[in-house]
C-alpha cells in the first residue's frame, strides 16, 4: 500500500475589507497568529476559538511560519489601521472623564 500524498490548501481567505480570516469563519490570521506568538499551543487555540477545526489552526500556523515577513507585514498594516481609527475615535469621543460623565448622566435620569 502507498500512501497518497496530497497538499491541502492553506484555509484563508480574505474578506471585502482585506481582513484575512480563516475560512468560513469569522476569527482573522491575526487572532491565531497573535495566539501562537504568545505561546498557545494549536489545541489551546481551538478550545479559545471552538469554530476553528484543529487541522485548519495547524494549516494557518504552518503559513504564518512559511511566509512570516508577508504576515508581519501584513499584521503591522492592521495594527496601523487600529491605532488610526482608535485615535479618530477618541478624538471624536473624548475618553477622558467618560466614567463620571456617565455616572452624571445617570444621575440625570433618576
Amino acid at each position: 500500500m502507498t500512501l497518497s500524498i496530497a497538499l491541502e490548501p492553506t484555509p484563508i481567505e480574505t474578506d471585502a475589507y482585506g481582513v484575512v480570516r480563516v475560512s468560513r469563519t469569522r476569527v482573522t490570521l491575526d487572532t491565531v497568529v497573535t495566539a501562537f506568538l504568545e505561546g498557545c499551543t494549536p489545541e489551546e487555540i481551538g478550545e479559545q476559538y471552538p469554530s476553528l477545526q484543529l487541522p485548519d489552526i495547524y494549516l494557518v500556523i504552518g503559513y504564518y511560519l512559511r511566509h512570516r515577513d508577508e504576515v508581519r507585514t501584513y499584521l503591522a498594516e492592521r495594527q496601523r489601521q487600529a491605532n488610526i481609527i482608535q485615535e479618530e475615535a477618541e478624538q471624536r469621543f473624548n475618553p477622558i472623564g467618560i466614567r463620571d460623565r456617565l455616572i452624571a448622566r445617570r444621575n440625570q435620569s433618576r
